[in-house]
């Protein structure tokens, strides 16, 4: 018998951890957007519009699940419990009801027009053809999850992170750039929202999407690039593709490659031992262009598809390339200013007298003259004296002293 037991309780939680359909599907419901949201695990199957609780009776929040439904169901007033309406045309429930607490459920309606207002009771309203679609695809069981929430983040299935921003219909909840800062963190995308932006989204409060960026993962060598801490600044670790540009996180690409960056405000640089490339700072974050990203780290690879269809960018690093060493040249041999040796003086003649020269004797008929160079011979003396007929007449000496001035 007790084994009996065993197996059966066995059993129980095999049964319970093998989820049947309608454990997968759940209805999220958000009163701020007026939206409904049907999920089946993760995958996301419509959004519906909804009618909600006026201002005065609101739509209670809390987590929730289908207990009953019902078909064609009749509207009871809840302030005269003996009135009762039919399922037809003139029935507020429409023709479709889905109880989840007490007197609350989802319905339809014959109001259309009241979808996408704070109007009812705080039932739920949707349009007949919505309820009926939603009605046959729940279960006795799908959970119900109702929140109040005037910030909603999404990532769609492209991964396109957007952000809305809804009116505050109850008047329940401020909204601050901080509180829509820490719901846009997790998603990797901050830094291209500005919070100017923010506040100006803020005051707006229109409920309509905004774009900010497409996140990607980043893997170096096989590691994936984590939010890093420095310099009292949190960096984000993901890649972010925006207005055609893909952006690179420098420094948590950094951490893992142990590589030291220089960022140079004034030129908008990034700079490490193997390159520098254009930096772009994004609310003190550092990013480098995903085409550069190779040269800055030395490495190769790019936007890959993992095996579950996601996108990631994957890189590798290079061997080091190896700067051979420069060549010493061996410096420039001073050569020694040119001693100039002291000439030989000529030995005089006069004084050593084995280098005194022999004047050659002259021959008998070639015998020099004695005279001395001052002392004119009578010839030379009787030439000089001018004849009478070559006096220069005045004229000639006028001339003379012309030429010689």
């Amino acid at each position: 018998m007790n084994a009996l037991k065993f197996f059966a309780a066995i059993i129980c939680i095999l049964i319970l951890f093998v989820s049947p359909a309608h454990a997968q599907k759940k209805i999220l419901i958000n009163s701020a957007s007026r939206l409904m949201l049907f999920y089946d695990g993760d995958k996301k199957l419509a959004v519906y519009h909804l009618g909600l609780g006026k201002v005065e009776t609101p739509t209670p929040t809390g987590y929730y699940k289908i207990n009953s439904k019902e078909i064609n169901p009749p509207w009871i007033d809840p302030n005269d419990p003996e009135y009762e309406v039919p399922s037809g045309p003139d029935n507020p429930l429409g023709y479709r009801w889905m109880q989840f607490s007490g007197n609350y459920g989802i319905h339809g309606t014959n109001r259309p027009e009241s979808i996408g207002g704070y109007v009812s009771n705080g039932c739920i309203r949707m349009n007949e053809r919505d309820v009926e679609e939603l009605f046959d695809a729940v279960e006795i069981g799908t959970p119900v999850e109702i929140t109040y929430n005037r910030v909603v983040v999404e990532k769609s299935p492209d991964g396109d992170v957007v952000y809305y921003i809804y009116p505050d219909g109850y008047g329940m909840q401020d909204v601050t750039v901080a509180d829509v800062t820490k719901w846009l963190e997790p998603f990797g995308v901050l830094p291209f929202e500005s919070d100017y932006n923010i506040s100006q989204k803020i005051e707006a409060s229109d409920g309509e999407p905004t774009f900010i960026g497409k996140p990607f993962n980043v893997e170096i060598n096989g590691q994936l690039t984590q939010p890093t801490d420095a310099n009292n600044t949190r960096f984000f670790a993901k890649a972010v593709l925006r207005d055609g540009i893909t952006y690179m996180p420098a420094v948590p690409i950094a951490k893992i490659l142990k590589l030291r960056l220089e960022w140079n405000k004034s030129e908008s640089s990034l700079k490490s031992r193997y390159g520098k490339v254009v930096c772009y700072e994004r609310k003190n974050q550092l990013y480098c262009n995903a085409d550069d990203a190779p040269i800055l780290f030395n490495m190769e690879g790019g936007l890959q598809t993992n095996a579950d269809g996601s996108k990631i960018f994957r890189f590798k690093s290079l061997p080091a390339v190896q700067t051979p060493p420069a060549i010493q040249t061996p410096p420039a041999v001073q050569t020694p200013p040119a001693v100039e040796k002291p000439k030989k003086e000529i030995p005089n003649r006069e004084v050593s007298e084995p280098f005194k020269e022999k004047a050659d004797e002259p021959k008998p008929e070639e015998k020099i003259s004695e005279s001395k160079p001052d002392e004119k011979s009578a010839l030379e003396k009787e030439l000089e004296k001018p004849t009478p007929d070559e006096k220069l007449s005045p004229a000639d000496a006028t001339e003379m002293k012309e030429a010689s001035a």
